[in-house]
């Protein structure tokens, strides 16, 4: 088994019932939860607990794909759960900065959050899963996901305009979650059109359409990336999942 799960769609605030970026991948053996946007936790704890989790990763440091780790922390130190040795955190350089900001004081996650930076070409296993990341556009430190599984690939866009890192990463994947969050053209972000680009030319197996802005109805923004892939094309919705 190689599954995703969505957690949480909505950019760049969370919407009624549609948290921000948030997605479980779960193997036979490992759990790691990718982004974690504000409301994604609540979502997560439907499928996992916290102390299951091998990992979090965060593909870059804006609020809505990070606010629900300050939420974990409270969690994991103050919600009664089992006591397990701090979960990894993979994020971009910086994250460590934020978190002790938030609590004004150095190191307070460090008893059950063990922070660790990407960088471009970071690879890591957990288990049956490998996660590699790759740097992209975002006017800021990014990065996208590959995760792989029993010969089966995922690759996450995060949030990023298109690039040729990006095109390298998505190349004949299984899965391709990619954000749409954008009308035109834009330095930073997917047009719907962009991310069916992105798949045609990547060749991937399908295209799951994710991070929808405020100005796209997400539905209609599939139906415009799905034209222009001319593939299976799918709408990311919260708590839905996919074998990959």
């Amino acid at each position: 088994m190689f599954r995703l799960t969505v957690l949480g769609t909505a950019a760049p605030y969370p919407q009624p019932d549609r948290p921000c970026a948030g997605y479980l991948l779960r193997t036979d053996a490992a759990k790691v939860w990718v982004d974690a946007g504000p409301g994604s936790m609540a979502n997560l704890l439907k499928h996992v607990r916290l102390e299951e989790l091998d990992a979090i990763w965060l593909s870059h440091l804006h609020a809505d794909h990070t606010l629900d780790l300050i939420n974990a922390y409270y969690a994991l130190l103050f919600g009664h759960l089992p006591k397990v040795a701090p979960i990894p955190v993979y994020a971009p350089a910086g994250m460590a900065d934020k978190v002790d900001g938030f609590f004004l004081a150095k190191g307070v996650a460090d008893a059950v959050l063990e922070l660790r930076e990407l960088s471009d070409g970071h690879e890591v296993t957990f288990k049956d899963l490998t996660l590699l990341s790759k740097a992209v556009e975002h006017g800021c430190e990014a990065y996208g996901l590959r995760a792989t599984a029993d010969g089966r690939a995922l690759v996450y866009s995060g949030d990023c305009a298109p690039s040729p890192g990006l095109d390298e990463l998505a190349a004949r994947a299984d899965v391709l979650l990619c954000e749409a969050d954008v009308d035109q053209p834009s330095e930073v972000h997917h047009t719907p059109e962009d991310a069916g680009a992105l798949a045609r030319r990547a060749d991937v197996g399908r295209l799951v359409v994710t991070h929808v802005g405020p100005a796209l109805d997400r539905f209609e923004a599939t139906d415009r990336a799905a034209a222009v892939f001319g593939g299976p094309t799918l709408t990311a919705v919260e708590n839905e999942s996919l074998t990959v």
